[in-house]
């Protein structure tokens, strides 16, 4: 059994529902433990029976460390904060054999198995960045994307995510400082600080905007076939992380500031934004006073003209009136 575990509050309901149903779809043997990071989620994902899932409320899981650092942490840095801890939580309580920890705006189009296949008997993976050029974030970022970590409920496992707990609670803010970035850059050394580290190789994990321009992608037969563009290796997409794509409140999407093929948005993006729109309306039919989707106000400075124009000159302009985006 694949078992692993998400956090998200109201603000991305939609997302980590369907990341849930895409798992759902693709993993025949699978558990998801999910951590509901406000009483509204809790109370709506409850109502949504997933079979599959364990839905767990901040109440059960926030621990003495973690409510003492939880004032002086946004409600982002919280959640970069308290990651490591929800893989611990599941390790423990649970005595599962291992867990991955997914980010909740992720979506999965084939089953994740190459990927554990590979990392064998290792007791950690991690999951590369894998940019392309253009969009190198390694040195603020980190080489590696907590996205996708899998730890394994033994010595080797438990020290690496022990140490990358403490490091989290010590300090974890959405700043560049003294070589840290939120709960990300920790892992950069993993590889020599720890043993049994695997990195991930099947190119069909971790797609997402800052690597995407290295494919090519096609749909046949339902499934998403990526090629390398340098070589022509041929893979299943695994999963998207669908990381800055956001909704707004006058109607219009963002995916983010970086180039994507027409390919890309029609195989990735404008269905995944069609189903969390059916999954908005299964969801308001249980409660309608709030939005599932999380829409942020549109924010207009002096700025914005400018990056319209620097943005739209090097075609990573993608804000569009989420209606017409769909249709065309």
């Amino acid at each position: 059994m694949y078992n692993f575990c998400t956090l998200f509050d109201t603000h991305y309901l939609t997302r980590g529902v369907a990341l849930y149903y895409s798992l759902e779809k693709h993993c025949d043997d699978f558990h998801l433990y999910i951590f509901a990071f406000n009483d509204k989620c809790y109370e709506i994902l409850n109502k949504l029976n997933l079979a599959k899932a364990t839905i767990i409320p901040l109440k059960d899981f926030e621990d003495e460390e973690l409510l003492k650092v939880k004032p002086t942490r946004s409600i982002a840095e919280y959640c970069w904060t308290s990651t490591s801890s929800t893989i611990l939580y599941v390790l423990k309580k649970y005595n599962v054999e291992s867990c991955t920890y997914l980010d909740a705006d992720m979506f999965f189009y084939s089953s994740p198995a190459p990927i554990f296949e590979e990392m064998g008997e290792k007791s950690i993976l991690l999951t590369e960045h894998r940019y392309s050029l253009q969009y190198n974030k390694a040195i603020k970022a980190g080489k590696y994307c907590v996205q996708f970590v899998t730890i394994r409920n033994n010595k080797q496992g438990l020290e690496a995510l022990a140490w990358w707990r403490d490091r989290c609670l010590e300090w974890c803010y959405a700043r560049h400082e003294d070589g840290k970035f939120g709960d990300q850059l920790y892992l950069d050394d993993w590889t020599t600080r720890f043993e049994g580290v695997h990195v991930m190789q099947y190119l069909g994990g971790g797609l997402a905007a800052w690597n995407i321009q290295q494919y090519d992608f096609t749909k046949t037969d339902g499934k998403v076939i990526g090629t390398e563009k340098t070589t022509g290796q041929k893979f299943n997409a695994v999963f998207y992380h669908f990381h800055y794509m956001r909704f707004i409140q006058n109607g219009e999407v963002e995916l983010g500031r970086r180039f994507l093929s027409e390919d890309v948005k029609n195989i990735f993006y404008k269905p995944y934004i069609s189903y969390l729109d059916e999954l908005k309306t299964e969801i308001l039919r249980i409660d309608d006073s709030f939005d599932p989707h999380g829409a942020a106000p549109k924010v207009i400075n002096w700025k914005s003209p400018i990056l319209y124009v620097i943005r739209k000159a090097a075609g990573t302009y993608n804000i569009f009136n989420k209606e017409i985006f769909l249709k065309d």
